[in-house]
This record gives C-alpha cells, structure tokens and sequence, in this order.
C-alpha cells in the first residue's frame, strides 16, 4: 500500500511540475514587439540605492547645486526591484537607464550650481562603468535577471560629445573634438558641427582622419592595467571593420561591446540631430552586427529572435512630422536604415489639445501608413522637458490612460507611476524633475497606491496584448464613453473608456462571438458575450476585455 502511494504522490508530483513547465513556456511565447512595448525610463542614480558602498568615488565630495550630485542609485537597485516584481506588476517589458559609462571625475557650473555627471551624459571613458553605478558584474546580473523576468534592457548611447572639461579632466585632443562655435539652432550646419552648450566638447563625427587614442585615456588605461587589451581590442575592431581609425568608430566600438559582453538588447540614443545621418546608419550596422554575434555566442541567453532596438532623440520629433524631421533649411529622415523608432515629442500636447478618440484616431492613420514598419516613443514626462503633461501630478490616472492607450511604444518615466513630485523646492532647470524615487509614498500613501494600481492594470494589460499598442484601430461606438477595438493577427481586445459606472452593455460581435467567455481585465469579472454584446456591472469607467 504504501509503494501505491508513493507511486501515486511521485506521478502526481511530475504531473505537476510537468503542468508547470508548459506554463512557463507558453507565458515565454507571447508575442513582444518593439512597436507595442512598454519602457521605463530611469535615471540610474536616482531610482533605488542598491549598494550604498559605491555612493563616493573619485572624490566627487563638493557641495552641489540641489539635486546636482550623486545621490547612490545605482545598478544592483534596479536589480532589486526586478527580483521584487515591481516592474512585473506595471507590466513592464523593457528598461531603458540613463548611460552607466564611467563620468567625468570634476564637476562644473553651468550656472544651476556645481554639478557633477550624475545623469550619464558627461562621459569621460566609455569602456568602463561608472563605479558609482556598479561593476560589469553588477550589468551582468542586471540583464540576467531582468531577461529571466521577460524584461528588455535598453543602454543610452552618447556619439556626440564628451563630459565638459574641468580641473580633473583636460579636453581631448582638437582632432577629436571641437570646443567652438556654439549651437545657434536655426539651420542644419549650426546644429550639427558645434557644441551644444558652452564647454561640453563635440565629437569630430564627421572626420574620416585617422586619430590615436587620447593620451588622458592612454594614462588611464596603463594605470589600470589593461592598456594592451583594449589596443588588441580596437586593433581587432578596425581589421574587422576597415573603417578609418575616426573618432567616431572609436566611440561605435566601445558602445557595441556593451551587447556583445552583456547582451543589451537595444540602445536609446542621445543628440541625433547634432550628429551626421550617415552616422547613425553606420552605428545601425556596428549594433546588428554585434548583436548578431552575442546571439551565435550565447545560444542559451536568447529571448527570441526581436532585433536590436535603436530609438533616438531628435529633440522635437513629432510624429506629426512622418519619416522627415524639418531644419528649417533641409529635411532628414533618421528611419531609413537606421533607427526603428523616435521618441515622439508631441503626445503631451495631443492629449492636452485632443479628445482621446482623435489622438488614437491620428496615430493609427499615421503608424498604419506613413511610419508602417517603424514607431514611435510616446511619453508624457521626461528627464529634460520642462514642459511635462502634468507637472503638478493632478491628472495622473489620465496620464496613465493617455500613454498605454494610445498606438506607439509607450515610455513610463520613472515615477509617473507614483506621482513623484515633479516641482522640488530649491531646484534649478531640469534638476526639478530628477527628484529621487518616492518609494516612501508608494509603501504608506493610499491614494498613491490606487493610482498604482490603476497603472498596473493598463500596463499589465497592454504587456499581454501587442494589439493594444501595434494593433489596427477601430472605433465601436462613442455612445456613452468611447469603445474601440485593437486587432493585430489573432490578438484581439475591445476597450472602453469614459464609460457610466455600474450597469454597462457593451457592442462586441466586431471582435468575440456569441456564447465566447471574455474577461475584463480591468475589474476582474467573467461575462459571455450574448446578441453581440456582453453586459456587467462595474463600478469602473474603464473596461478591458479580453478572449478567456
């Protein structure tokens, strides 16, 4: 009797585990595409403090602007919040973080008080991570994890300049970089062969002359003890390549080292109208290239078989301005044969300007047509736009329905989520939208856990269904709320927005059949479709249905 048992309790065992993998399997094959992704953005300094060892290097002890210095977020922080499910929860599928390359070690007044290069853009070697940040193995475990969770990590690329010079780090050499004219903005050629603001050196992009390395950084490395590798390194790239030793491809090697040691799956990239065209189709190449070979080298850490994303900040992109972005003097197309996707600068005021059924209305027209094959980022709040959707945080929940509803790959910036103050006391310029996460309001604040949750339901929702953001648009009625339909291959939804709380009857025989079982996500209830439409009461204006 007691062999029975143990035989039953060991099938009954396999069977489970058995069930459980199939689980697994099938939750690994729902479709992503960049085109209906979820990012969030991050400042890496300033989202969770993971290690609080590395929150001093390099001496950077001065007393800043406020919120101008290191403030200890860093990669083991993100790292945490993977393992805790935080950004599961949100339905969040990619992860984009301000650039972890090691800062310049000075700091600098540019008039906001003195600054150091927390935010990532002052760069001074772009082979190592800021220990700040993390080490390589910290990066390591980061997109491990985050890819075992089904999360995408997205690195921020800099071509188009070094950090500012200071006392601690001499300019490099005038053949790789120019440290006038200033950017006057009004045409093509004061906006690309210049410097963005005074003393933040510009990348010589253009220039196809052959540079040695700059001996500050030649120093560095035989101080550090790997000089002889990363000459072997370079000397191996441009053998491969055959490209000029420009500066450019400098920089295009070190940034693409970063997937082929650690996987990245995608680079949003910084400045691209202050840069060349040809330099991004060349940097397009360098990335697929180099993703191509972290995939034949590690057949075990694919995720699938997605390209390398590219995503790239030409400030004041709209998607109103289709594949041309206007100089005034010359258009430039950025998407062919080099980026997939723009970050769309517009959304924040369509939703402002716009009745939500004209705004989905707009982009699917334009997503189905003019851009077909590429995206857009949307987002309502950012790290340099002093001009958010919502600055005072008192539309939160339309923040929310605005951004995850409307077609495009939607970009959560990190606290839009909470309602993280977006006006700090004491802060100059950007600063003020660089607060550090307000994880204290999201543990204690009742009112900001149920703005939570209703970010939660739309991202988790939109995360299973691809046809919420890259998906065919359809309006169903506009009687009492808007319902539409989004529909890309056999994924199907309806969604209702605006709608009477309680009794609701909503037209669905566009999409589900009579006598199918469809699941609203969004209260959590089960209702047959019948005559075409299914009925429930809800005390919610928002519905989410789906095929049980």
């Amino acid at each position: 009797m007691k062999k029975i048992f143990l035989f039953l309790s060991l099938l009954a065992f396999y069977s489970c585990a058995t069930s459980e993998k199939k689980d697994d399997k099938k939750s690994t094959q729902k479709e992503f595409v960049w085109e209906g992704a979820n990012i969030y953005f991050l400042l890496t300094d300033r989202f969770n403090n993971g290690d609080t060892k590395n929150d001093i290097n390099f001496n950077r002890t001065k007393e800043t602007g406020k919120l101008r210095g290191f403030e200890g977020g860093d990669l083991k922080g993100i790292t945490q919040k993977i393992k805790e499910g935080y950004f599961t929860k949100l339905g969040i599928n990619a992860i984009w973080m301000t650039p972890i390359v090691e800062q310049i070690h000075g700091s600098t007044d540019e008039g906001t008080g003195v600054s150091y290069g927390f935010h990532g853009y002052w760069a001074k070697d772009w082979t190592k991570i800021d220990p700040n940040f993390g080490t390589k193995e910290d990066l390591k475990e980061l997109v491990a994890i985050a890819h075992n969770n089904g999360i995408r990590i997205l690195l921020d690329a800099v071509i188009n300049h070094t950090g500012p010079v200071t006392e601690k780090d001499p300019v490099w050499p005038s053949n790789w970089v120019r440290t006038e004219p200033k950017c006057e903005y009004n045409n093509y050629e004061n906006i690309i062969s210049c410097t963005l603001v005074n003393n933040l050196p510009d990348i010589k992009t253009e220039s196809n002359e052959t540079v040695d390395l700059p001996p500050q950084l030649v120093a560095k490395w035989k101080a550090e003890g790997r000089y002889e590798q990363e000459v072997k390194e370079l000397n191996e790239f441009f053998a491969r390549t055959g490209h000029p030793r420009a500066p450019r491809f400098y920089i295009m090697k070190w940034l693409t080292d970063y997937i082929t040691e650690f996987g990245i799956d995608g680079y949003r990239v910084d400045t691209v109208k202050h840069t060349e065209e040809y330099v991004w189709q060349e940097f397009k190449q360098a990335c697929d290239f180099a993703f191509a070979e972290f995939k034949k080298n590690n057949p075990d850490k694919i995720l699938d078989d997605t390209h390398f994303y590219l995503v790239g900040e030409v400030y004041n992109y709209a998607i109103s301005h289709g594949k041309a972005f206007d100089f005034g003097d010359k258009k430039v197309n950025y998407f062919d044969n080099a980026f997939n996707s723009l970050i769309n600068f517009e959304i924040k005021w369509n939703a402002k300007q716009m009745p939500a059924a004209a705004v989905f209305k707009k982009y699917d027209s334009i997503l189905q047509n003019d851009l077909k094959g590429y995206g857009v980022l949307n987002y309502m709040t950012s790290h340099d736009d002093g001009q958010p959707f919502d600055k005072e945080r008192k539309l939160p929940y339309k923040t929310a329905t605005m951004l995850f509803l409307t077609p495009g790959t939607a970009q959560v910036y990190y606290g839009d989520e909470s309602a993280r103050p977006l006006i700090i006391e004491g802060t100059v310029g950007d600063a003020t939208l660089r607060s550090t996460m307000n994880w204290d309001a999201i543990d204690a604040d009742a009112e900001t856990q149920k703005i939570m949750q209703h970010w939660q339901k739309l991202g988790q929702f939109r995360a299973n269904h691809m046809a919420v953001g890259a998906g065919k648009h359809q309006v169903i009625s506009e009687e009492n709320g808007l319902v539409f339909s989004r529909v890309r291959k056999d994924d199907k939804v309806v969604i209702g927005l605006n709608l009477p709380k309680g009794n609701k009857e909503i037209k669905v025989s566009s999409i589900f059949k009579n006598g199918e079982e469809i699941n609203d996500f969004y209260s959590n209830q089960t209702i047959e479709v019948k005559d075409g439409k299914v009925s429930f009461t809800s005390k919610d204006t928002v519905v989410l249905l789906e095929k049980k």
